[in-house]
Formats: structure tokens, sequence, C-alpha cells
């Protein structure tokens, strides 16, 4: 199978220059970097369509599902269609039609990428026969042996599943099953206070659904800013979710009409079905790679130097199954800089430092940089610039009233030292000021915003905002 290559000073030959196993971002980003050079390229994917988990189970359908939920809320609140007799009513089911068609597209899509560039994709589950060597078995049983002179591991991650909790339950879910969700729940208890699990809470609160959100920490998402972790839970609880903290579960019963969590504190809880989303588990179990002398901890997760290289040299990895900062965006970067080291032995680029974090709950979270805790603790000496969304014109137009915008730079230099954003389109909002951040020197600076013109009425002008506001606090 696939056509065959002379691996360069090396009697030894090999189907392909080298094996992606999975298609999600980071294998997609590898195998189109090194078939953009005419390297001989196949990818090994499980399913039957490619994309991996951000396709099909993660990123796309959530924040389909999110798009759904959040124009609901909108629509519902807004008196020009709504004279508060008519609340329109979505079901599960109609948003995960809409979320399936998005879907379709994406696939449609990303398998073009693959034919066009002349990858062969391969549908089955591959396994090490040695570092050069994989066993893949397909759907109808048959195996298949393939070898490349390098092979690329991004099989991605899947949410962990504790041996205590019975998956197989109709009423009990984790991220990936929710999506085969088939009724239309009156409430929910969802076990993870994570990114996934406030987000598929704004998700589930925005259908009315009534909202058990279990967090084992004392706070929401404790890696944000302490002022846009408080804002989420305000908005959360504001909207009728019931957030627990410090809690943790003793056990679950899945019963015909309900679920039943009892927690360590001695409270139980009963709703329709259950969301347990806390944590994922790298997908490396099925590769045998005990037959190339890797091991993965306890996690999934497989260790690699700065050039994404495993201590097999030919074999690389990329994406969640590495671990940290396990962001799609991220994935697609580590599979472009891992092919340039396969091709040159090694790569100059490197993920940026400060990588946005995009948070898709209602309203949206986004922040990039440093904290005001952070910058405390290094004592560096900043100051705050604020805008409120409700005073932007563009926001009262589209009635997207609740948010803000927070800059915080260098007292001396001005420099800009973290964005953090709360509201709606937080996720687009941040990148102006990620700009701005990533300039040399004097570059990076708040006075940019106030310098600069903007459209009007835009949400860009919380910038224009903040940093007056921020500048107005300066004193000699």
């Amino acid at each position: 199978m696939g056509k065959s290559s002379a691996k360069k000073n090396n009697k030894t030959s090999y189907q392909y220059d080298a094996i992606v196993i999975g298609t999600g971002p980071g294998g997609e980003g590898v195998a189109m970097q090194l078939a953009k050079v005419s390297k001989q390229v196949a990818v090994i994917e499980r399913y039957d369509m490619v994309g991996g988990g951000c396709t099909h189970w993660g990123t796309i359908p959530s924040k389909a599902l999110r798009q759904s939920a959040s124009r609901l809320i909108e629509y519902n609140a807004n008196p020009l269609f709504n004279d508060g007799n008519n609340n329109r009513h979505l079901s599960f089911q109609e948003m995960l039609a809409h979320a399936s068609a998005v879907i379709r597209k994406q696939t449609n899509l990303r398998g073009g990428f693959y034919q066009r560039n002349h990858v062969t994709v391969v549908h089955g589950e591959a396994a090490f026969v040695d570092a050069h060597h994989l066993q893949v078995k397909r759907n109808d049983g048959s195996l298949d042996m393939l070898s490349a002179e390098f092979i690329i591991i991004a099989t991605g991650s899947r949410p962990y599943t504790p041996a205590d909790i019975d998956f197989s339950h109709p009423r009990i879910y984790n991220s990936d099953t929710i999506l085969s969700l088939n009724h239309d729940p009156k409430s929910i208890i969802i076990y993870g206070a994570g990114v996934i699990g406030t987000e598929y809470a704004s998700i589930f609160r925005g259908l009315g659904a009534k909202v058990d959100l279990v967090n084992m920490r004392d706070r929401l998402l404790s890696f944000l800013d302490a002022e846009i972790s408080d804002a989420l839970s305000y908005h959360l609880w504001n909207n009728g979710t019931v957030i627990r903290h410090n809690e943790t579960y003793t056990s679950v019963e899945g019963r015909d009409d309900c679920v039943v969590m009892n927690l360590d504190s001695g409270k139980r809880m009963r709703a329709d079905c259950l969301l347990f989303a806390n944590g994922r588990t790298g997908n490396t179990d099925m590769l045998n790679l005990e037959a190339i002398g890797l091991q993965a901890d306890s996690r999934g997760q497989i260790k690699v130097n700065e050039h994404y290289q495993t201590t097999v040299s030919n074999i690389y990895a990329v994406g969640d199954v590495i671990g940290y900062p396990s962001l799609a965006s991220a994935a697609y970067n580590q599979g472009r800089f891992a092919a340039e080291a396969i091709l040159n032995g090694q790569c100059d680029k490197a993920l940026v430092e400060d990588i946005p974090t995009g948070i898709y709950t209602i309203p949206e979270i986004s922040s990039v940089g440093k904290t005001e805790h952070e910058l405390t603790a290094l004592k560096i000496p900043y100051e705050v610039g604020r805008a409120q969304f409700k005073h932007l014109a563009r926001a009262q137009i589209a009635n997207t009233l609740v948010g803000s915008l927070k800059i915080l730079f260098h007292r001396e230099t001005k420099a800009v030292l973290g964005i953090h954003c709360f509201g709606e389109r937080a996720s687009e909002i941040v990148h102006i000021g990620q700009a701005i951040m990533q300039q040399k020197g004097e570059g990076n600076t708040i006075e940019y915003f106030i310098n600069n013109t903007f459209n009007y009425p835009t949400m860009a002008e919380a910038y224009r905002v903040a940093a007056l506001n921020g500048l107005n606090r300066l004193f000699d």
C-alpha cells in the first residue's frame, strides 16, 4: 500500500516518508506541512471521517451548541422579537442538528485538504510493531502493515471516565457521549467546573434546564484573572445555575428515571442526567508503545523535547497527547513545527509565550498575558484600564451589554502586560490587544489604542475607553 520512497542516504526503503496517526488539528498540521514539500505522507484515522475529536466531539460541536443557546437567549430577551408571552424553546436535539451540519461542512473541508495535497488517508486503528512499522486494523477486521521513516503521534485525548461510574447507563454522559443525548432534560448535574463543564452549564441553562455545577475547587477557573472568574460565577448564579464549590462525589446512582449523585459532604443531588466533565486522558493505550520503548504517563501523555521529538529519534508527538496547552489552535502550530524539525533536524519556531485563552461560556471569556495576581507576585508596577460594554454604542445597538475589557499595563513603560475580556465576542476582541503585546520594544504600548483611529461603532472601541481610563490613573 502507498508509494515507495527510498530513505535518503540509507538502503532501507519505506512506503512513506512519514505516517501521521490522527487527523485532528495537530495531525493535519504535520501532514499538510510535509506534503507541501512533496513528501509522501499517510494519515491513519480510526473513525470513518477525518477531523479528530476537535471536529466531531469537542471544539466544533460544543461551540455550535453554544451559538444556538446564545442566540435563543438573545431572541427571548429582545422585545423587538418577543413580547414576553412567546418565549421560544429549542430542544437539545434541534441544536444538535445545527451542530451536525457544521461538523459535516468541517469534515468535507478538511477531507479536501488531504485530497488536494495527495496525502493518503487510511481508516483503521494503528499500533506500533517497531519504530518504523505500524499495524493497522481496519473496521472489517483486516490487518495492514505500513512503514515510514518518521511516525508522528497525534491521537488526541478523550474524557476521563472513572471506573466507579457506569458510563453505559443511558442517563450518564461524558463530554463526548453527551452529543448522543436523545431526550430533553429538565435538570442536569455537571461534575467538573473546568472549561468544558462551565461551557455546558451555560448551554443547558440557556435551554432552560436546572443546572447543578459541582466544582472541586473553591472558585471557578482559578487560572483566570480573579475579577473575570468572579464575573463568570456571578452571571452563572444570576442566570440560575447552582454552583457547589469544594465538593467531590462519593458515588453515582443511575436509575431508570434519574441520576443521583452523593457528595463527600453528605449532600445528595438528583437530576434527569449527569455530565461528567472532570479531566481528559491521552489516547495512547491502544498504540502498543511498549514495542518502541515509549511509556505514557498516568494521564496517557507522551513526553517530548522542544522539537516535539520523543525519546525515540524518528517518533514525534503533538497535540493533546503531549499535554499543555491542549488547545486546537496550538496543536496545529505544534504540527507545523514538528514537520519543520523532521525536515531540518530542528525547529527554531515555538509557540508564543502568551497563548490566548478562549472559553465559550455565555458570555464568553478570553484573556492573554499576565493576571493581576501574577503581576503583584512578581512585584511589577502595573496599572489597570477598564471599559464596560454597556457604555459602548455597538453593544447598545446589539443589546450585548454584559461584559467588560480590562487592560493591564506597566506604569513606567506603558507596555501592555495582560488583556482580560468578559462578554459577547470576547474571543475575537482579545486578539487586538494580543497583536500589540507581541510587538517588540516601544511598539508595545497602551498609547496605541489612543493614537490610532478605530471604526465606530465597534466593540474595538473598548480598547480606547480602557486605555484612557488606565492612563488617567497615572500620576507623578
